[in-house]
């Protein structure tokens, strides 16, 4: 037995974390560089992008042995250093040499990036921030917005697990997300810290199957960056551990901060759960719920909070899957508008499906009735801000 514990500020809670967010002259006034820090060197687990063009960072980060340790995360926003070709992995070389200066107890550090794709790091103007930094410094929050791009608000967790026989673990995590956000691990950044006791074994095993059921599942445009990455570090400070409490506590951290970024999606105004039911298998589950969450015409009738259950059942038709309109069944929450005798919506029905559109969550839950496989997708609505936010990123 184990009980989850949330926690204020974030990841100032993990032992022999230290993390701080500085303004290095990327952007005018707000935080552009972070770090996170570990006395001890850490094991880490990764998941990145699915994208062929990996950025600079990633590339980076996998020059190193497959199972090596790092104390040291450096992080920038407003340039994504990808697409930069081999002189964007030297400016990473050179820019980690450089911390030595000031920490020589920094081990195997990594870099990551995010912003403005297709421009070379202002290498020196990142070093020269260095002398900003403390590495002792608890300031989960300037870490936090840090990373932000066009991100509405910062995006930080962090849990307490207790276990029966009174020992506890700590989990945090920061993470950045709102537009670019495809089913293929959205587009993201997301660093968790634990002073949890975990084999790298399971870190590798719980990372994958987390992300599979948290940020795999959302989508606002069904976009894929260059950058997205989820690292999972592990000092083991704490000594505790325990396998059933991290797991669970693992998932439930990244399912919380995915739909806070779907909730920070760019110009989105609602989240909707996209439940595909009793399809004959699981990837046409799988697939349906994807094409619900990514189609155009669905985000913009959620935005228009339009009850037109026809794009809902074009969209599946249109998946490929294996499906049959007389057994399809398509309800906006409890509401049935198509199927189990309902073909068209009446008056009454219609202001019923209205009021639950207008509400600014709600799930669409299509019965195929062909199987038994069932899967959810995450999405929300697509509205003129988006395009204005997308329009105008590099002004």
């Amino acid at each position: 037995m184990f009980q989850i514990f949330s926690l204020k500020n974030g990841l100032d809670n993990v032992k022999g974390f230290y993390s701080q967010g500085i303004n290095a002259g990327l952007k005018k006034d707000k935080n552009d560089i972070a770090f996170i820090y570990s006395e001890e060197e850490c094991d880490v687990s990764a998941c990145f992008t699915s994208n062929i063009f990996q950025a600079a960072p990633i590339k980076h980060f996998k020059k190193y042995p497959k199972d090596f340790k790092t104390n040291f995360i450096l992080i920038n926003s407003k340039n994504a250093n990808a697409m930069t070709g081999s002189k964007g992995v030297e400016d990473i070389e050179e820019i980690l040499q450089n911390l030595n200066q000031y920490n020589p107890n920094i081990k195997n550090p990594i870099m990551s990036s995010t912003g403005v794709i297709g421009y070379r790091l202002p290498k020196q103007t990142i070093i020269n921030s260095f002398k900003k930094f403390d590495f002792q410094k608890k300031d989960s929050n300037g870490t936090a917005q840090a990373i932000m791009t066009t991100d509405t608000f910062k995006k930080e967790i962090a849990f307490e697990v207790k276990l029966e026989n009174g020992k506890s673990f700590n989990i945090a995590a920061i993470c950045k997300g709102a537009g670019m956000i495809n089913p293929a691990m959205a587009t993201m950044l997301c660093f968790i810290i634990t002073d949890a006791n975990i084999p790298k074994k399971d870190m590798d095993t719980f990372l994958k199957d987390a992300v599979k059921d948290s940020f795999n599942t959302i989508s606002v445009d069904g976009d894929t960056s260059t950058n997205d990455t989820v690292l999972l570090f592990s000092n083991k400070k704490s000594g505790v551990y325990e396998k059933n409490a991290f797991y669970e506590a693992l998932h439930l951290l990244t399912k919380e901060l995915s739909m806070q970024i779907l909730k920070d999606g760019e110009g989105a105004t609602k989240v909707v759960a996209f439940e595909v039911k009793n399809a004959k298998t699981y990837e046409d589950a799988k697939k349906a719920a994807f094409a619900l969450s990514n189609s155009l015409l669905v985000k913009t009738a959620l935005f228009g909070e339009d009850p037109n259950w026809g794009r809902i059942a074009s969209t599946i038709g249109a998946s490929q899957i294996e499906c049959d309109e007389e057994k399809l069944t398509i309800k906006y929450d409890n509401i049935i508008v198509y199927g189990n005798g309902t073909k068209q919506m009446n008056k009454e029905l219609e202001e019923k499906a209205y009021k639950i559109m207008k509400q600014d969550s709600f799930k669409i839950s299509c019965n195929l009735n062909m199987g038994s496989q069932t899967y959810t997708a995450y999405g929300c609505d697509l509205s003129y801000k988006y395009v204005q936010i997308n329009a105008e990123y590099r002004s």
